[in-house]
């Protein structure tokens, strides 16, 4: 169980697309994967080796060295039963915990409700990007949702609190005739209200931000940047989320260029996150998981890989137990699904974990059942 006596924060970064995990947690000790991929494949002498069986993918280097640091748990084969090679099926099944039927609550949001079920802070979630991930969606959660921290509000550029009434007063003269006014004002000041508290605290976080860490400029950096941001201003926000460019991850064609710039950014980006919160010595409450909704193919397509399972997931954080958890997926063909990685670990295990141990609440409403734990934090 985590000592810490702050309040347990989780910070969620998704890799849309389905990363590779066998070009990102490289097998490099069993022939097999060199077999199989006779062309999209990580040479030997370049991975960044943990042991003589795996290795991290050599633009990698700032987790691997959080890894030597015995700051980050790599989870190996993450999957779960009979695995849907959909986009939208599969990290459905991620963001609802409901792998047999459709979901309608997100895990997080039924965190949230847990966290905060009378709602007394706007920003007990933020998400960074377009719109809303089904994982933090729940009826009657507010998140924010947020594509750009420094122009994000509603009417922002407007400034004083009677200007704005004035404008949302136009805008519910508009919509009245057709929703009815009473309808369009219990909405605006249920939700509009609310979007414009939560845009004028958020608003202030980059004015109160100081760091040596220069972050890069791609879209994860900013992102990670800004949940920095956020976090360190003391808002009380307890879950952080954001996702990887909308699809960036799907490699199905000219993967080995492409995989190497997204794992340079997105490595860098974690990197310059922790490195950012320790410099204001607020790492010690955070837990950052980082997931993907699928791996890929175990044979390349010859330039490229396609939609496959058996993927992976890293924790990172002051209170992690760094190491290699579960086992790597068999690559020999008799114990394959189709041509893809078996899971080993489910993905509900982890969620287990991370709200039992971290957060600090019972798992099973949230994760819908039991499911067995790592010993992650």
């Amino acid at each position: 169980m985590t000592s810490t006596k702050k309040d347990p924060v989780l910070v969620v970064l998704q890799l849309s697309g389905g990363n590779d995990a066998l070009n990102t947690v490289v097998p490099h000790g069993d022939p097999r994967y060199y077999d199989n991929r006779p062309n999209v494949r990580v040479p030997e002498d370049q991975v960044l080796k943990i042991d003589d069986n795996v290795g991290l993918n050599p633009n990698m280097g700032p987790m691997k060295k959080i890894y030597d640091e015995g700051k980050m748990a790599i989870i190996q084969g993450v999957g779960y039963p009979n695995p849907n090679r959909s986009h939208f099926r599969s990290m459905d099944i991620w963001h609802t915990c409901e792998p047999d039927t459709q979901g309608t609550e997100g895990w997080l949001g039924r965190t949230i409700k847990e966290i905060d079920p009378n709602k007394e802070n706007v920003l007990t979630a933020v998400n960074f990007g377009r719109g809303l991930p089904r994982a933090l969606a729940a009826p009657g959660v507010p998140v924010a949702s947020v594509g750009n921290l420094a122009t994000y509000g509603v009417l922002t550029g407007i400034e004083g609190e009677d200007q704005r009434a004035d404008a949302l007063d136009v805008f519910s003269r508009i919509y009245s005739p057709t929703l009815g006014r009473s309808m369009v004002v219990d909405y605006l000041s249920q939700t509009g209200m609310d979007a414009l508290k939560g845009a004028d605290i958020l608003s202030t976080a980059p004015e109160s931000y100081s760091s040596t860490v220069e972050y890069g400029s791609d879209v994860v950096g900013q992102y990670m940047k800004n949940i920095a941001q956020v976090h360190l201003a003391g808002f009380g926000t307890r879950i952080l989320y954001t996702t990887a460019p909308y699809n960036s991850f799907d490699t199905h064609a000219g993967e080995l260029a492409a995989h190497a710039k997204l794992w340079t950014d997105t490595s860098n980006a974690i990197s310059d996150f922790y490195d950012d919160l320790r410099e204001h010595n607020a790492s010690d409450n955070v837990l950052l998981l980082v997931f993907t909704e699928f791996g890929r193919r175990v044979h390349d397509n010859g330039s490229g890989t396609d939609h496959g399972s058996g993927g992976m997931a890293f924790l990172i954080g002051d209170h992690v137990n760094g190491g290699l958890y579960g086992e790597y997926p068999s690559l020999e063909e008799s114990k394959l699904l189709e041509g893809d990685l078996h899971f080993n670990n489910d993905f509900r295990g982890i969620y287990t974990s991370i709200i039992e141990d971290w957060m600090n609440m019972d798992a099973k409403p949230i994760v819908n059942g039991g499911f067995e734990k790592f010993a992650l934090v």
